[in-house]
């Protein structure tokens, strides 16, 4: 439900956030589901991702002043509201000279493609990642992160009728290859194979049959790693891959690669300033994104939950 609240007295540790805009991301789906780890205490405000300007700051507030710009530090911050009161340390500045649409949509996806690219595989210009679900948000990602180091991307979608329309636009995002669950099991693949090498790296966000396809074409001793389960099916690995193959199979999640570097924030400053840089330059954008005024919620999470919707939903706040 849509309500009004106190916007609560500012403390001299809090922060006066107008927030601007907040997407909806399945993990916000899962957590008003009651089906995610982590659950905010009940009543509360849905959105774990968005940004906001500064208003006020309590006068121990040393990091950030009125007019900048702010996304959260963590999950479970709330972010589908108008105004909020948090404490300084359950933020996180970013610079103000980014569209709108991609600080809202820059702690969740666009890091956990810049982690997975970064930490499971020592990548060098041309090598190559497979990815499923090439056209959410993390793979929209994956591929412009991919493309401005120079490694190539074999991006895996699921058929749908305006499939030509998707394929044109992951390729203009710098797609090397954008292939259909089908295709994995096609001997077409060897041709790609005579261009491209075949990945060290898989990034898998569905699970089930596709993954088994997928991991068929990872090199020897290379790392298929998890971060969704879109399929809600186990992920199956045939024995045959573990013995002659060696391959690894590692999980990542964000909200745990957060935790366990809280307490270094060189890597989380380093890692946002990369994805700043990439964003100004023109190599990293928000993801196609459908914006909805916050009264509209409804339609907004509606939509969101559609199968074979490419666009997320932005809440306008």
């Amino acid at each position: 439900r849509l309500k009004d609240l106190e916007v609560p007295k500012l403390g001299d540790s809090d922060v006066h956030v107008k927030m601007l805009a907040a997407p909806i991301n399945p993990a916000d789906i899962n957590m008003i589901q009651g089906t995610y780890p982590v659950l905010s205490p009940l009543p509360a405000v849905g959105g774990n991702e968005g940004v906001g300007e500064v208003l006020e700051v309590g006068r121990r507030v040393t990091a950030l002043k009125p007019g900048d710009w702010v996304i959260p530090a963590n999950t479970g911050l709330g972010t589908w509201r108008t105004r909020g009161v948090f404490p300084e340390e359950m933020l996180l500045k970013v610079p103000s000279d980014i569209p709108v649409l991609c600080a809202a949509t820059l702690s969740v996806n666009p890091c956990t493609a810049f982690r997975m690219l970064a930490d499971f595989e020592s990548l060098a210009p041309g090598d190559s990642v497979i990815q499923n679900a090439a056209n959410s948000g993390v793979g929209q990602a994956v591929i412009q992160i991919a493309r401005a180091s120079g490694i190539k991307t074999i991006n895996v979608v699921r058929d749908r009728p305006d499939l030509p329309k998707l394929v044109e636009r992951l390729m203009a995002l710098g797609a090397d290859h954008v292939v259909t669950e089908e295709m994995l099991r096609k001997p077409e693949m060897k041709d790609i194979f005579k261009s491209t090498p075949r990945p060290r790296l898989a990034l898998n966000c569905v699970g089930g049959k596709s993954t088994t396809e997928m991991l068929r074409h990872l090199q020897p001793k290379g790392t298929m790693v998890t971060y969704g389960g879109m399929a809600k099916q186990p992920v199956m690995v045939p024995v045959s891959a573990f013995i002659f193959r060696d391959v690894r199979l590692r999980g990542f999640w964000m909200t745990q690669w957060r935790k366990d570097h809280a307490q270094d924030q060189g890597s989380v400053a380093g890692m946002m300033d990369a994805l700043c840089q990439l964003i100004r330059r023109g190599q990293l954008t928000a993801p196609a994104c459908t914006e909805v005024p916050l009264q509209d919620y409804k339609a907004a999470l509606e939509a969101s939950m559609k199968p074979l919707v490419s666009s997320k939903q932005i809440l306008l706040l």
